[in-house]
């Protein structure tokens, strides 16, 4: 496509597809980039148009009427499909990760470290009471002791970051 004929048909596009658009519904700069785009295909295929602005034209009206045809079948999403469940794959990924290193730290802790924080970690939701009565502890040593384990988890996951 030379630059005279981008020049010359330009105008023409740009009155065309604005008039087409607002009637179909479709945005203007999609119709132009239609038109463009097809005018490529034909030129790549046998070459220009013997009446260019003729062709421009009817390739205007021709997208206009795809665009109101697809617009008539394609419904849109009230919202986009990953604010509806949650947290999008890539979110999903990085907890899961943080959580398996979490929870590789918490199996190499010292003593009953490992027991204690598993407790704290469980999805369960126990009660202090309740793991004191699992860990055959009591419950008033549950505090001091978390405070150690919790110490120990920071060294392994700070050396851990770090090295990372």
């Amino acid at each position: 496509m030379t630059h005279e004929m981008v020049s010359t048909l330009r105008p023409l596009l740009v009155a065309e597809a604005s008039a087409e658009a607002y009637a179909s519904g479709a945005e203007q700069g999609d119709l132009e980039q239609a038109v463009w785009l097809r005018l490529l295909e034909r030129l790549d295929a046998g070459g220009p148009p013997e009446d260019p602005q003729g062709w421009l034209r009817r390739a205007v009206r021709s997208e206009a009427r795809r665009s109101r045809r697809t617009a008539r079948v394609e419904q849109p999403f009230a919202a986009e499909p990953a604010d509806l469940g949650g947290p999008g794959p890539e979110q999903q990924a990085m907890t899961s990760e943080r959580r398996r290193v979490l929870h590789d730290a918490v199996r190499r802790l010292p003593g009953r470290c490992p027991s204690l924080m598993a407790a704290l970690l469980s999805p369960k939701d126990l009660t202090y009471r309740e793991i004191a009565g699992e860990l055959g502890i009591s419950q008033g040593s549950l505090g001091p002791e978390r405070s150690r384990c919790l110490g120990c988890l920071r060294r392994l996951l700070t050396v851990e970051v770090a090295a990372r």
